[in-house]
């Protein structure tokens, strides 16, 4: 029988495919339906700037090797989605910049080569906020991309337009990029998971940067077991990006990780510092508290633990960004011929950014660069971040440290955002992965975010399995029905 493609996983459609039940071809095609209904229409959650006009024949292609050769793997014939960040050779990539229309790429970024090797069909490349620069997913190519959950509120950022896509079912799993939380918020708003991993376990090569010494990338999904076998696709090393050296000789297993009993057992750290008592922050950190209350009911040990310290450290992270973002971006333009512009300074004087995003931008050509005193002070910080986690960690002998992921749930359209807690895995470069909560009395997702040491990237994968097998159960949003 044809599986729905409501909330249906890598693991059920490719059970179908194998049993000749669908084809790519038919997945393709429903999944373009479903991005037609619900993405300039009904909803209008604009979560995609641009389709890809070859899925359909890639699909097809695809179940004639399956014919012929079997299944490459788990994702073949998969339909799924990348920001628009990311090269695909041969589309444009505006990086949710009006100013960049007429950038194409020349090739695939890694991450997009490893997946299409893979068998992935790319379905298209979703919305994000401007640039990257900021958390609820506004630019001027793509305008603001609604949640799912509530039309009238963001869905998070920079990667909202992929978490848009993955929670209303306009794919099956989708690409993000995260540099001070662009994975995280969008999962916690969209009730998804997504990982930030480990610096320089993936590549970013063929990606907009933001800021080179804090930007990863990596997948937003429905559950855990989807995000294990998209990570199995993309880690490792790339020779086009030195900051992967690290994974050279690691070699990682997401899938075989999973483990329903891992958290039995485990020391989670209630990071204290980073819960709010305040009465607009209540409602979440409530939702919190009750998801770590089921992990001890699962055998979890959950302590209480704080690092006075952390606000500070926390609020340096920015400067990092704004320090990296000119001169990171100019490298990138330069080495692509097709861009319209070649610095961040051409980009703003076309006069196309959005309102929102402009002040930072602004910001950043009036920044110190990387010689600056602020920039330096910023980047010893991270160390001092980094040390003092880890430490905290070690002296409690915890497994992973645990905290809302975003203190408030998704503000309104064109309101200002509060309450993020992911600059602590962004600033660190620890990895951490945003897990589903719970529901806020008005309906609204929220997101537990848990940060270990360098490289547990899979026993943090395996500990949200776990998690993700006692509850709450994902709802599918109400305005992204079964056709």
């Amino acid at each position: 029988m044809t599986p729905d493609l409501v909330e249906a996983s890598i693991a059920t459609l490719q059970s179908a495919l194998a049993r000749g039940e669908s084809t790519s071809y038919d997945l393709v095609g429903r999944y373009l339906r479903r991005i037609d209904a619900y993405n300039t229409r009904g909803p209008c959650l604009a979560a995609y700037l641009i389709l890809n006009p070859d899925a359909l024949s890639t699909a097809s292609e695809l179940d004639e090797e399956r014919r012929a050769k079997g299944a490459r793997g788990p994702l073949h014939g998969i339909p799924i989605a990348v920001k628009d960040n990311y090269a695909m050779a041969g589309l444009p990539m505006t990086a949710g910049s009006a100013a960049l229309r007429g950038l194409v790429a020349q090739e695939d970024a890694f991450v997009v080569s490893r997946l299409r090797e893979a068998g992935a069909v790319i379905l298209g490349k979703t919305n994000l906020h401007e640039l990257a620069a900021g958390i609820t997913t506004v630019g001027s190519a793509g305008g603001a991309t609604r949640n799912p959950y509530n039309p009238e509120r963001n869905p998070g950022g920079s990667s909202g337009g992929t978490a848009a896509a993955v929670a209303a079912n306009l794919c099956t799993v989708a690409m993000g990029s995260d540099t001070c939380g662009s994975i995280r918020i969008p999962a916690a708003q969209c009730s998804l998971v997504g990982l930030r991993p480990s610096q320089g376990l993936t590549s970013r090569a063929g990606i907009v940067p933001l800021s080179l010494t804090q930007d990863v990338v990596g997948p937003l999904a429905r559950s855990i077991s989807d995000l294990a076998v998209v990570l199995d696709t993309i880690v490792g090393e790339d020779p086009n990006d030195p900051n992967t050296a690290v994974a050279r000789n690691r070699r990682f297993g997401f899938v075989d990780a999973l483990d329903a009993s891992a958290i039995k057992g485990a020391r989670i750290g209630r990071l204290d510092t980073l819960f709010s008592t305040g009465p607009a922050d209540t409602p979440v950190a409530d939702v919190v508290h009750a998801a770590l209350k089921r992990a001890e009911n699962a055998g979890a040990e959950v302590v209480a633990v704080t690092l006075p310290q952390l606000d500070s450290l926390l609020d340096l992270g920015f400067t990092v960004l704004l320090g990296e973002v000119a001169d990171d971006l100019a490298d990138f333009l330069r080495r692509n011929p097709t861009a319209p512009v070649r610095s961040l300074a051409e980009l703003l004087a076309t006069g196309c950014v959005h309102p929102e995003v402009e002040p930072v931008l602004v910001a950043a050509i009036n920044t110190q660069r990387r010689n600056g005193s602020e920039y330096k002070a910023a980047i010893k910080s991270r160390s001092t971040l980094r040390d003092g986690l880890m430490r905290l960690m070690d002296t409690h002998k915890l497994d992973a440290l645990a905290y809302p992921t975003i203190r408030r749930t998704a503000a309104p359209i064109g309101e200002f955002q509060d309450g993020s807690n992911a600059h602590a895995g962004a600033n660190s470069g620890l990895p951490a992965i945003s897990l589903p909560a719970g529901w806020t009395d008005d309906g609204m997702p929220v997101g537990l975010e848990l940060l270990a040491r360098p490289f547990d990237d899979e026993r943090l994968v395996s500990l949200a399995y776990s998690l993700e097998q006692h509850g709450p159960q994902r709802r599918p949003p109400a305005t992204t029905p079964e056709l």
